[in-house]
C-alpha cells in the first residue's frame, strides 16, 4: 500500500490549503471516512471478495464492507492497493480493475475496467493515471510483457498507451513530470517521462524494489533480499540514486510501515515448513530488532501516528476472515478486531 507516500502528501496538501486561504473561508465538512483508519482485505482467489473495512480508533466502531455498502454493489475483484491522490481514492484489484471512489463516502466516481491483467499500483500526474501491471501469465506462469498502462482521465476510463517495463512492476511515485517505477522482477528502477510516456532512464539495484518511502524528509525505494533489506535514497532532481543504507534482515517482505521517529517496522517469513513470522523494527542508522514481535501468518502492517500504535494483521490462513492485533511501542498487545479475508494493509487517515 501508499499509506505512507499518502499519508505525507495529505499533509502538504492540507497545510497548503490552510496557508492558503483566509479566516473567513468556510471548511469543507469532513466526510465519514475522511478520518480513521481503512483497511485494506485482499480477498480470497476465486471467490474475488476483496473489501475494505472502516476502523474509529476513538470509538472502536470498525464498518464492514463499506464500497459495497456506499454503492449497493459488491467490490468483486482481488484488492492489491490503496491510493490517495487529489481527493480521489483509488481502489486498485489485481484482477483488472481500478475503482475509483469519493475518500470521505466511497461513492463511486468512475473506473478503469477493461484493457488491465494484474494492476500493482498507481499514481497521478499531468492529469493522467499510470497503473503498474504484471501483464498477462505465459504458458510458465512468468510475466515478460509487464507495462504502465496509461488513462487520460483522472476518473478513468479507457487505456490509451502501454508502456513496456521490466518485469513485475510494484509501486511508483510522481516526481514532477517523471514517474518512478519499482521493478521487483529484475532489480530495476525506470523513469518515466509522463508527458512523452516514454521511458527516459534505468538504474540497476540490488534487491527486489518493492515501495517508495519518506524517511526524514527523504524520498527512499525499499528493497528486500535473501539476508539484506535495502534503502535506495533517491536524488529526484538528477534522476540517480543518492547513496545506499544495507541492513541485515533476512526474509524480509514487501510489508513496511513508518513509525514514530522515522523507525520502520517491516513483516519477515521463513516462509515453508516453518512459517515463523516476526515484526522487525529497523532504522536507518544500523538499529536492528529482527524479532521485535513473533508469530504466524502476518499479512499486513501499519502505524497510527495519532496514537503511536502498530497495527498487525493475520491471515489465519485464508481459513475465514482475517484478524487485526493493535500493539503499543513495546510489542504489547492492546487491542484484536476481526476484519474482513485477507488483510494486507491500512491507510491512515
Amino acid at each position: 500500500m501508499k499509506n505512507r507516500l499518502i499519508h505525507f502528501s495529505r499533509l502538504i496538501a492540507l497545510a497548503f490549503v490552510v496557508f492558503a486561504c483566509s479566516d473567513s473561508d468556510p471548511e469543507a465538512p469532513l466526510g465519514e471516512f475522511d478520518s480513521g483508519i481503512l483497511i485494506m482485505n485482499e480477498g480470497n482467489f476465486g471467490t474475488n471478495d476483496g473489501e475494505v473495512y472502516h476502523l474509529d480508533p476513538g470509538t472502536e466502531e470498525l464498518k464492514a464492507n463499506i464500497f459495497e455498502e456506499a454503492n449497493s454493489r459488491p467490490f468483486a475483484g482481488l484488492l492489491e492497493d490503496l491510493v490517495l491522490e487529489d481527493d480521489k481514492l483509488y481502489l486498485v484489484a489485481n484482477t483488472g480493475k481500478i475503482e475509483i471512489v469519493d475518500p470521505g463516502d466511497f461513492a463511486s466516481l468512475g473506473s478503469v475496467t477493461t484493457d488491465l491483467d494484474q494492476p500493482r499500483s498507481l499514481t497521478v500526474n499531468s492529469d493522467k493515471l499510470f497503473i503498474s501491471d504484471y501483464g498477462p501469465y505465459d504458458a510458465s506462469y512468468a510475466t515478460p510483457d509487464s507495462y504502465i498502462a496509461v488513462v487520460d482521465n483522472t476518473l478513468g476510463g479507457t487505456v490509451s498507451n502501454k508502456i513496456a517495463v521490466s518485469r513485475k512492476p510494484e509501486d511508483l511515485l510522481s516526481s514532477g513530470k517523471y514517474i518512478w517505477v519499482a521493478g521487483s522482477e529484475e532489480g530495476k528502477i525506470e523513469i518515466i517521462d509522463a508527458e512523452t510516456e516514454e521511458i527516459i532512464e534505468t538504474l540497476d539495484v540490488e534487491g527486489s524494489p518493492k515501495v517508495f518511502l519518506q524517511v526524514e524528509g527523504h524520498t527512499f525505494l525499499y528493497a528486500t533480499g535473501a539476508t539484506e533489506i535495502y534503502f535506495y535514497n533517491l536524488n529526484l532532481g538528477a534522476l540517480a540514486i543518492s547513496n545506499t543504507y544495507t541492513l541485515p534482515v533476512a526474509n524480509a517482505s514487501g510489508r513496511i510501515a513508518i513509525g514514530d521517529n522515522n523507525a520502520l517496522y517491516l513483516i519477515t517469513s521463513s516462509g515453508w515448513p516453518d512459517y515463523e513470522d516476526a515484526v522487525a523494527k529497523v532504522s536507518l542508522t544500523g538499529g536492528v530488532e529482527e524479532n521485535w514481535y513473533t508469530g504466524s501468518g502476518f499479512y499486513g502492517i501499519g502505524f497510527d501516528p495519532y496514537r503511536d500504535e502498530v497495527y498487525v494483521s493475520n491471515s489465519n490462513g485464508f481459513q475465514g476472515n482475517g484478524t487485526v492485533t493493535v500493539l503499543d511501542e513495546n510489542a504489547a498487545e492492546l487491542r484484536t478486531y476481526e476484519v474482513g479475508r485477507g488483510p494486507s494493509g491500512f491507510l491512515v487517515r
